[in-house]
């Protein structure tokens, strides 16, 4: 699934264009495909393709793993959950199989939403904030203070990993930069969160600002069956690295399961029983 980096990826990238494509800014909306309605929760698809029609796109943010594009009247809101992708298109580009949804602008570009899975959504709405009032904080929000974050760790008495991701806690972590975020921090997944110190809860928070920050800088993670030309696959530390050594003191790289998630970690550089970094 498209972590924070990745989708971060997908907005910088759309913003900006380049030489070749042009930024989805101020792009006016012709007309709306919709080859899989599924694909949009809210409104009924009739309706969705009808109020799209002549808005205008003014801005594009993210939050946590949604991307909120801000129209003159409402907001389109996309989740990608496992294998979903947008992407600028020329109006003559051919549709491809698993192209879902794809909005016509009035300049002869196209965006298309690309989902393999077939697990994406889309929502039309006047109040984006209903849709996303329960998410947790922003990671990289300089808001979320080592005090704060110590003390949301404290609230609760879970297990480390299963908390991070949980997105009403933390908004845009998933497995991979779990992993990783954890093993640069020092502490083993299985850590209850109200154990930690607060010397490790501050490590922790840095520990993850700088996995999400070098994802970002990489353009994410290029893997399974979604590829958008990142490259933070090549610096992963833990992740999927089963039995490969340790980058820091050489002992295998365990596997576990936690939370029903793929777990990777060092035993040593991550003692279940306290800090070792």
């Amino acid at each position: 699934m498209p972590e924070l980096p990745e989708v971060e990826t997908i907005r910088q990238g759309l913003i900006s264009g380049d030489s070749e494509i042009p930024s989805l800014l101020q792009q006016r909306i012709a007309s709306v495909d919709l080859f899989w309605p599924r694909t949009v929760v809210s409104p009924d698809p009739q309706r969705f393709v009808r109020e799209l029609s002549d808005r205008e796109i003014l801005d594009l943010s993210r939050r946590g793993k949604f991307l909120l594009i801000d129209l003159d009247r409402s907001s389109l809101i996309f989740h990608l959950r496992m294998s979903g992708d947008l992407s600028m298109q020329p109006a003559a580009a051919p549709v491809q199989p698993h192209d879902r949804l794809q909005i016509n602008f009035i300049s002869g570009w196209n965006l298309v939403f690309n989902d393999t899975r077939k697990f994406g959504r889309a929502w039309l709405t006047d109040n984006p904030e209903k849709l996303l009032v329960n998410l947790g904080p922003e990671p990289l929000d300089t808001g979320l203070t080592p005090d704060k974050f110590y003390a949301m760790l404290h609230s609760r008495s879970r297990q480390i990993k299963p908390l991070l991701m949980d997105q009403r806690f933390l908004a845009g972590l998933g497995n991979i930069y779990t992993d990783e975020a954890l093993f640069s921090g020092g502490i083993h997944p299985l850590r209850r969160s109200d154990t930690l110190t607060q010397p490790e809860a501050e490590r922790l928070l840095v520990a993850i600002r700088e996995v999400l920050q070098q994802g970002i800088l990489a353009k994410g993670a290029s893997i399974d069956w979604v590829y958008r030309g990142g490259d933070f696959q090549n610096h992963f530390q833990v992740y999927k690295r089963t039995g490969s050594p340790c980058p820091r003191c050489g002992t295998p790289i365990q596997r576990i399961m936690v939370g029903q998630r793929s777990t990777h970690f060092c035993p040593v550089c991550q003692p279940q029983g306290g800090s070792h970094v």
